[in-house]
């Protein structure tokens, strides 16, 4: 059109101008707010984003920087406007208000587009962005709110729950929750017009581009749309006041007259359908007329669909049902309820709702409740049907299996009952039959169902049904005597609706009561509905607390105008359990008394006649609950109601709930076949209710205790008084009480003599339960006091302790084992039950008696483990009960006295005396001795040992002294192993020692080695040998090691020959006696002869200066030539075979492991790189690697995973060394590939054995860490499996990221290509930002001074160490921090990928701990490298600044000079490292940009540092000026990721390509063109 050659129409003066026309609709009002370029705004600003700086007066509003994030948001990847819609959220919140207002003439297009994004994170990002321009420019938003406020609308209705709220914060912080309503009648037409569009006109193919939009997402995005839609038409419906919804409803008219808006009731998505049935409901709710004036439609789409049961569409769809029946009169004129209603409304109760009972029952009482007579006739058949329906429902699968759905059938059946009952309350035929068939054909036989099923028991059916009894009895009872409330018609009507109800329960009960083999369940059923019926306060407190919620709360009018609330009864009741209630009507009262006593009568015959114990079983719950006199007295014949019962109390004797106790009771706890007697014992209490005075309740009690009871009886009865605070007061007198407190100290002496003459208690049936009885007695508590009478149970802990010490002195103590195992039981229950237990004398004599017989040996003593353990547990409790109060209550613990008496004699009468003694003259001579040494040598300075044990010398000679000297020595040798041991004892604690002392100790090592060579077990089999051989070669080798540190000057030649010989000897002899390295000796052997190598490989590294001159001649070379490879080639073989030996013995040789690990990390890497070890190769492996090479690396790698932390730490120390060397090999290949390249983007793989590592632990990973969010932190137990398996996988990468960071710049390209398709390194960093603690401070820095720099896991480096095991727990964290830091340092290209690619909390998480804790770290170290950097550059310098973290390169050769300044970020390595101008002379500006560009694009997309960045640039740049002409597709001379040249060249123009860069070219295009000349390229 604006072509300047073109033919212009006649008249047509002026060029065309795209602006003017914008200019000229706009004016016209003809704008389009859809249109981009166009804007839609009435104010005549432009819609649009001028490209050009001051193109027009308005555009100078615009900032710069706004006007490039506004650019970004019309950009199709999700990243990228993401990152923008966060940048503008930013820069509004931190720019002044008028910078910000010159943004809002171009948001409304722009929001109207974001806001409806595919990716929910841009939406919820844009409001929250919205919000912060809103609280930048309050009132300045008015004039645009008209264009926006439709999608804003919809935006607060979005289906991703952030993205809406977000939306309404925006919406809050613009108007005030008063204002809102005025806001959306001002915006009213406009939303109308959006929402129009949305429903009406809109498709998936309008709304999305089907060219570049996958189908699944259009869809998607379309159906999303159609939900926000019609939710914000009900929200726009819910807040407009009634005048302006009034002045809407022709729009609205219009928006529902097409048949598309009707068809969206049967929409695939349920989502779609549940808003449109929200809308409808609302429709009916704010609009009636409207609503009525579409009644054939609405009635249709709503009634119609009531069948639909997905979880989505049903709560909204019944809101609408509901809806329409109150609003549309003549709703069921326009469905037929018969055929197309009613049966779809059966099906769905008889199967329960389908899983929705708790949604739709709620409902269908206001359902029924609404239902005129031509639905519901024949009332009798409908009544039926529904409720026999209902109650099918709760035959259903779910309502089988969930307590909630059975619970809202059940409660949705009552309510529809007692409405029913209500609706048909006169005296007519028909209502008679209805009242009838509610009563005998639903209520009890769902009663009866529940009777038998224990589900519906538990559930709140009898809660219902007693509620339903109380409604009816207060509309009964008018007719009652002294009645305040005058009768009503109905009054006759609800008493013969009870009577009938009465006579209906008792003839179901009496049914199931009366028979032989009655079911368990339906008497226990029984026994809970008479309770229940019994306690209604308690029925209504227990229903409200089972369900805490409910949806829909129905309340029962009286018919004369007074209502009872459920709500009233919130008050919980208070725990006791006596069961008479005050709140029961008379009327009930009535009834419930004649029913129980006439099934308590019942009940009896059938105990009585055919000693049913289930019978038996429901007379105790029976009686639990109703304990009166009447019922006692049906329980007893005539003849047993009268007669003396030798109480001596004739009132007493009278009481039916006493005699019933003596004559039936007792009857039944002494038969001797009887197992069950908890529900017997049961009794006791219900009699013992009815007795008044507590004199009265001992009385009974202390009969009992002298009847001929078992004693598990009386167990029970105190075990149910100690677990029920009421039972508790009806007895407490007893328990007291003399009576039962002798009764207990004669049965405990009575056992004590049983043990002692060896009788089992187990063989008296009476005493079976007689141990737990004591035992229960004194160590329970009431009210912080002992159970029973103190006195008394000092009596019995006086017995126990006679018995115990008696025990204990008898010559067949271990016939004594019962006894003994039951005392300690009965103490250890006493010791850690009772407060205060030990002020009781007796106490602590019983524990002093128990600490002797686990002090004495077991030789003495000759208990068993088993019985020494109880005593032990024993005397712990005793110790922790008296030590807890020996500042308080115990003022004299003689206890430890008596112990420390004891202690002292045993050690004086000990034949341990004289080692005793030594021990006392070896800590004197010690000057610097350890604390616990010091503290032991005073305490056998005050016990005065010497003095004491004076007389027992047999010549009657003073305790001898010795000095360590060589007189001494002499006698010490005699003794060879303890005297070797007892002088490095002292050696080791820095005893002053001669030089001529150690001579003559190796002169006699050396004799021993010519003589009693046997004794250096050399080439023996160490599982043949006993204790103190090995010990001998073991303090052998401990004196070398000392020597070697302390004082290697002592050895000349032969004793060199003597040390290095005997070592490498012993280590063969270990490597032939691995199968016995279970026997902790020879671990301990392999220990200090690893230990003795890892000494002398230390003294060869770095001989001390004072020793070098005295060395023999050959000695070094002689250790490098022939000792190094002898001790290596056994120990590396040997590393190997421990875990094939032992793979899962719980005899594993950890320390062997950590020994053998801590000698190999001294082995060179020529010998690693030519190992002897068998070959071992993979099928199918790919490796450029030498055999031998390749042979360890699948050795040792899967010990990486061996769940042995010591030996997962020895391979990565001996793989760590070859790590640096394996890229050679990879490079040699890489120079014939690269001629073959065939221009797709080279990858290599790194390591395969590594690489197959990382693959079998990553699924291991997942399963350990998958439910942890990305950005917390998981504990790992120290030392677990899993602990083993992440250690693994970390250690295996810190050997990859090794392995790279030797690799060249060209094969680090290709690895990098690797790890990127096998996603390796994206698991990596995931799993890292879950095992890296949220503050990564050091642990160890507490006590520090505050003024030093704060100490992390990324500023302290990290070498994996055999020795310190205390910080096990801090390792794998501490690792991973040191694996990420690597990763960043070695990798940042693809860390900054993988960042960028994140969703925003993960990507903000990642940023906020790398900005905190390692970027600082990473720029010191690369600005540092820099400056120390001592690679120098042809015609280019370079400078680092530290402060403003700036490197600044300078180039220059011949007129051309460059400096380039390169920035480092806030959060490096994640931001991109920026590239600014410095000065430049003799270069265009077009080459100039293109360097920068250059540089930058290295600095970002290479994975190494700054200055191999600028090395590739400076190359880049050398080859320019040497002729090589660039890339014409990547404009460069040097390929930004192979680093190659290009070499590719067109037959036709002659230029050339990269090959990768023409490969991208050829798949991207679809084309083998040549991208200058377009010809074919060959």
């Amino acid at each position: 059109m604006g072509g300047k050659n073109k033919q212009r129409t006649k008249g047509n003066v002026r060029p065309s101008s795209s602006g003017r026309a914008a200019e000229l609709l706009a004016r016209d009002g003809a704008g389009v707010p859809g249109f981009v370029g166009f804007g839609a705004s009435t104010s005549g600003d432009p819609g649009y984003v001028p490209a050009i700086h001051g193109a027009e007066e308005i555009d100078n509003l615009v900032d710069a920087d706004f006007r490039l994030v506004l650019r970004k948001l019309s950009k199709r990847d999700s990243v990228t406007k993401l990152k923008a819609v966060q940048e503008f959220g930013t820069m509004c919140h931190e720019r002044d208000s008028d910078t910000v207002k010159g943004v809002l003439p171009y948001w409304p297009r722009i929001y109207c587009k974001i806001s409806m994004d595919h990716d929910r994170r841009v939406r919820e990002a844009t409001h929250q962005a919205f919000e912060q321009l809103i609280l930048k420019v309050r009132r300045n938003l008015a004039p645009y709110l008209k264009s926006i406020m439709g999608h804003w609308l919809i935006a607060q209705c979005d289906t991703y729950s952030p993205a809406a709220s977000a939306a309404n914060v925006a919406f809050q912080a613009a108007f005030p929750l008063n204002k809102q309503p005025e806001a959306l009648s001002f915006c009213k037409d406009e939303i109308l017009t959006v929402l129009q569009d949305n429903l009406l006109k809109e498709t998936a193919d309008t709304l999305s581009d089907p060219q570049t939009v996958p189908v699944e997402e259009r869809e998607a995005k379309y159906v999303r749309l159609l939900t926000s839609s019609l939710l914000a038409l009900k929200r726009l419906l819910t807040h407009l006041p009634h005048q302006e919804r009034e002045s809407l409803r022709e729009r609205l008219g219009q928006l529902i007259a097409p048949g598309k808006f009707w068809k969206y009731s049967k929409h695939k998505t349920p989502q779609v359908r549940g808003a449109y049935f929200e809308v409808l409901a609302s429709l009916c709710e704010h609009v009636p007329e409207l609503a009525q004036g579409e009644a054939s439609r609405v009635c249709v789409a709503v009634l119609l669909s009531i069948d639909d049961t997905d979880p989505v569409v049903l709560p909204p769809l019944w809101e609408a049902v509901l809806h329409v029946l109150s609003s549309i009169t003549d709703c069921w004129s326009h469905v037929n309820a018969q055929k197309g209603v009613l049966p779809k409304l059966w099906v769905l109760l008889k199967e329960g709702g389908k899983g929705l009972a708790t949604a739709l029952h709620p409902n269908l009482l206001p359902f029924i409740s609404k239902l005129p007579d031509e639905v519901t006739q024949p009332a009798f058949n409908f009544y039926s049907t529904f409720f026999t329906s209902l109650v099918l429902g709760l035959s259903s699968e779910r309502a089988l299996s969930s307590p909630s759905e059975s619970a809202a059938i059940i409660c949705a059946t009552m309510e529809c009952l007692r409405f029913c009952m209500l609706q048909n309350s006169g005296e007519d035929e028909e209502q008679k039959c209805i009242q009838n068939m509610l009563i005998t054909d639903q209520l009890l036989p769902l009663v009866g169902r529940a009777l038998g099923s224990s589900h519906l028991q538990a559930g709140p059916l009898f809660f219902q049904v007693v509620d339903m009894l109380g409604s009816w009895e207060k509309r009964a009872v008018a007719r009652g005597a002294g009645a305040k409330v005058p009768p009503s018609p109905h009054t006759d009507l609800f008493c013969r609706l009870l009577a009938d109800f009465w006579e209906e329960l008792g003839r179901l009960c009496i049914l199931h009561v009366d028979q032989e083999e009655a079911e368990q369940g339906a008497l226990e059923g029984i026994a809970t509905l008479l309770w229940i019926m019994q306690n209604p306060e308690s029925a209504a407190w227990r229903q409200t607390t089972r369900k805490k919620k409910r949806e829909l709360k129905i309340c029962f009018s009286d018919l004369d105008g007074k209502e009872e609330k459920d709500e009233e009864l919130q008050r919980e009741p208070q725990n006791k359990t006596t069961f008479q209630s005050d709140d029961c009507s008379p009327l009930r009262t009535r009834h419930l008394g004649e029913l129980v006593k006439q099934l308590a009568k019942l009940n009896m015959v059938h105990v009585r006649e055919r000693s049913s114990a289930r019978h038996l079983h429901f007379l105790s719950l029976l009686l639990r609950s109703f304990s009166s006199q009447e019922v006692f007295r049906v329980l007893l014949t005539p003849q047993e109601c009268e007669g003396d019962l030798g109480l001596g109390d004739e009132a007493l004797s009278k009481n039916m709930a006493v005699r019933f106790l003596l004559l039936k009771v007792v009857t039944w706890l002494k038969q001797d076949g009887r197992s069950d007697t908890d529900f017997v014992v049961e009794m006791v209490f219900s009699v013992l209710r009815c007795c008044g005075s507590g004199d009265e309740k001992m009385l009974i009690l202390n009969h009992l205790t002298y009847m001929d009871l078992k004693w598990g009886i009386l167990l029970e009865i105190i075990q149910k008084a100690c677990a029920e605070p009421a039972y508790m007061d009806l007895c407490q007198g007893w328990v007291k009480g003399s009576v039962l407190g002798e009764k207990l100290v004669s049965l405990a002496a009575e056992l004590c003599e049983m043990g002692l003459r060896g009788t089992p208690t187990s063989s008296a049936p009476k005493h079976a339960h007689s141990w737990a009885l004591i035992s229960l007695s004194l160590s329970q508590q009431h009210n912080n006091e002992t159970l029973i009478g103190k006195e008394y149970v000092e009596k019995i802990i006086d017995r126990l302790h006679a018995t115990l010490s008696e025990a204990k002195g008898m010559s067949d103590a271990g016939n004594m084992e019962p006894l003994v195992s039951f005392i300690s039981d009965v103490a250890a229950n006493f010791f850690s039950a009772v407060r205060g237990c030990l002020l009781l004398a007796s106490a602590e004599d019983l524990l002093f008696t128990v600490f002797q017989l686990c002090a004495q040996d077991q030789t003495v003593t000759r208990l068993s483990d088993a019985v020494l353990h109880k005593l032990r547990n024993a005397f712990f409790a005793g110790v922790h009960a008296l030590v807890s109060f020996l500042k308080s209550e115990v003022k004299e613990a003689k206890f430890f006295l008596y112990v420390a008496v004891w202690v002292k004699n045993q050690l004086i009468n000990s034949p341990l005396a004289a080692e005793i003694l030594y021990a006392l003259q070896w800590c004197a001579e010690m000057e610097c001795a350890p604390p616990m040494v010091a503290e032991y040598h005073k305490m056998l300075q005050d016990w005065d040992l010497a003095t004491k044990i004076h007389t027992q010398w047999p010549d009657g000679s003073t305790f001898p002294r010795f000095p360590l000297n060589s007189v001494v020595l002499n006698v010490l040798l005699q003794g060879v192993t303890s005297c070797l041991a007892i002088l490095h004892c002292c050696l080791k604690e820095d005893t002053p020692v001669a030089e001529e002392v150690l001579s003559a100790v190796i002169a006699t090592i050396m004799e021993w080695r010519n003589s009693k060579e046997e004794w250096f077990l050399f080439s023996s089999h160490l599982g043949n040998v006993s204790v103190g051989e090995l010990m001998l070669s073991v303090e052998m080798m401990r004196f070398f090691c000392w020597l070697l540190s302390h004082s290697s000057a002592v050895l000349q030649g032969a004793q060199w020959d003597l040390l290095l010989c005997s070592m490498l000897a012993w280590l063969e002899t270990a490597s032939d006696n691995l199968p016995v390295f279970w026997n902790p000796w020879v671990q301990l052997f392999v220990c200090v002869n690893c230990e003795l190598i890892v000494r002398l490989s230390e003294f060869f590294m770095a001989p001390p200066s004072d020793v070098v001159g005295t060395l023999p001649a050959e000695l070094c070379t002689e250790w490098q030539e022939f000792f190094v490879e002898g001790i290596h080639s056994l120990l590396l073989p040997l590393l190997v075979r421990i875990p094939g030996q032992y793979p899962d013995d719980p005899l594993f040789p950890v320390p062997v492991l950590r020994s053998v690990g801590k000698a190999l990390m001294y082995i060179p890497v020529q010998q690693l790189t030519n190992n002897k070890l068998p070959a071992r190769f993979v099928a199918g492996q790919k490796s450029n690697l030498p055999a031998a090479l390749q042979t360890l690396l699948n050795t040792l790698s899967p010990l990486l995973l061996f769940r042995a932390r010591p030996l997962q730490l020895a391979a990565y120390h001996v793989l760590n060394k070859v790590m640096t060397g394996l890229p050679e090999c990879d490079g040699e290949s890489d120079s014939s590939r690269a001629e073959e390249d065939d221009g797709e983007e080279p990858s290599l793989s790194p390591p395969a054995a590594l690489m197959t590592i990382l693959t079998a632990t990553e699924e291991l990973l997942e399963n350990i860490l998958g439910g942890v969010p990305v950005g917390e932190f998981a504990v790992v137990q120290p030392l677990s499996v899993e602990h083993c398996c992440i250690l693994g996988y970390l250690l295996s990468w810190k050997l990859l990221l090794t392995f790279f960071k030797a690799s060249p710049s060209h094969l680090r390209v290709q690895y990098s290509s690797h790890l990127k398709k096998s996603r390796s390194l994206h698991k990596l960093l995931l799993y890292l930002f879950r095992l890296m603690p949220e503050n990564p401070t050091l642990h160890c820095q507490g006590a520090e001074a505050p003024s030093k720099e704060t100490k992390t896991f990324f500023t302290e480096t990290l070498s994996p160490s055999f020795c310190n095991t205390d910080a096990v727990q801090w390792e794998v964290p501490h690792l991973a921090c040191s694996v990420y830091y690597c990763t960043l340092k070695d990798l940042p290209a693809m860390v900054r990928l993988w960042w960028n690619s994140q969703e925003k909390r993960v990507s903000s998480a990642v940023d906020r701990f790398t900005s905190r804790y390692v970027s600082s770290v990473l720029s010191s170290q690369e600005i540092a490298s820099v400056q120390s950097s001592t690679h120098s550059f042809e015609n280019m310098t370079v400078k680092a600044r530290c402060a403003s973290r700036e490197v600044i390169a300078t180039y220059s050769v011949d007129d051309v000079f460059i400096e380039l300044v390169i920035q480092l970020p806030q959060n490096y390595p994640l931001g991109c490292i920026t590239v600014e101008s410095g000065r430049r002379v003799g270069v265009a500006m077009q080459q100039w940009r293109n360097w920068m560009l250059q540089l930058s694009t290295y600095l970002t997309h290479q994975n190494g540092s700054i200055m191999e960045g600028l090395a590739l640039w400076k190359n880049n740049v050398d080859k320019r000026f040497e002729g090589v002409e660039d890339c014409m597709i990547c404009f460069s001379v040097i390929h930004g990721s192979n680093y190659s040249l290009p070499k590719k060249a067109c037959h036709t123009c002659k230029k050339k390509f990269h090959s990768a860069c023409l490969y991208k070219w050829f798949t991207s295009s679809n084309k083998s063109t040549c991208p200058l000349c377009r010809e074919t390229f060959f």
